[in-house]
């Protein structure tokens, strides 16, 4: 991490290109793309596809920090490299894109109307890992189905918890207590999550910030307390299964609220698609999640 990354991260227009899904979605990432599970076997081969086409992604020049301030990394990409260099020195140095790496291992069974994160047994040495990468962030996410207050609770403090766990590296934690949009307690989560978070703050220690990644609110304007807060870097959004259209239309009514999408980026890329034809669907997909962030 670096001044010009924390000022780029804060003050910079653009928005985070979520690159992370993992083994579990990555099938389904993959299939989306127009590889279909029966075009490969084993995890190996899996991985192999998939760098493939974050690397066709962030080697574009669609994808550029004039307009997307960081990317969030698998585990696995940030180990690999794009042309010779690790994928995260590549996004910094050729693209003045700051790297993210996702360090949660997946959900627990709902309890409490939540699903809270895996234990995360290895952290301190993916941590440690994650800055020899140079990685500026981290990123964990755990998931919200109903408006219960002792579920929620126990969501802000592992997000919390963990978030200090990668301060200590040296890390700006993004914290992710994804509300499901399928949810039919929404806008009551998001009533209890607020306060949950605003008080989770005070255990920050003066002088650290830490970043959220939040489901598109009900209310417009609904996290602003927290874009507002001294503690806080920036407040990205996550597109949670909205179209990109219907997410771009949310963005855009919350000032202040940048985006930090993965299905909504990619939607539409194939790997049947020409250079030409990729280039130019990303660019709108960029395009258009840039001029919602930028409200």
């Amino acid at each position: 991490m670096n001044d010009e990354q924390i000022q780029k991260m804060r003050e910079g227009d653009g928005f985070i290109a979520a690159l992370d899904q993992s083994g579990g979605s990555t099938p389904k990432a993959l299939k989306l793309y127009g590889i279909s599970e029966d075009s490969y076997s084993g995890d190996d081969q899996m991985f192999d596809l998939i760098h493939e086409m974050r690397a066709r992604i962030i080697k574009s020049a669609a994808f550029n920090g004039d307009r997307i301030l960081g990317a969030i990394l698998f585990e696995k990409t940030m180990d690999r490299q794009i042309d010779g260099l690790d994928t995260g020195d590549y996004l910094w140095s050729r693209k003045n894109i700051v790297p993210f790496l996702k360090i949660d291992k997946g959900l627990e069974a709902e309890a409490d109307g939540v699903q809270l994160m895996k234990p995360m047994p290895g952290l301190d040495d993916l941590l440690e890992r994650g800055v020899a990468k140079n990685m500026f962030g981290t990123k964990e996410r755990s998931v919200i189905k109903l408006a219960n207050q002792a579920g929620i609770q126990a969501i802000a403090d592992q997000q919390f918890e963990v978030g200090r766990q990668v301060l200590g590296h040296g890390l700006v934690p993004i914290l992710e207590p994804e509300i499901d949009i399928h949810s039919p307690e929404k806008a009551e989560a998001e009533a209890l999550l607020k306060p949950a978070l605003i008080s989770g703050l005070d255990g920050i220690p003066d002088g650290q910030r830490v970043m959220f990644k939040l489901t598109l609110p009900e209310a417009d304007g609904f996290w602003q307390e927290l874009v507002d807060h001294p503690k806080v870097l920036r407040v990205v959004a996550l597109s949670g299964g909205y179209t990109r259209e219907e997410a771009n239309a949310r963005l855009s009514r919350n000032p202040g609220v940048v985006a930090s999408f993965s299905r909504a980026l990619t939607e539409g890329l194939s790997a049947q698609q020409t250079e030409e034809d990729f280039d130019t669907l990303l660019d709108d997909a960029v395009s258009s999640i840039f001029a919602a962030s930028k409200t």
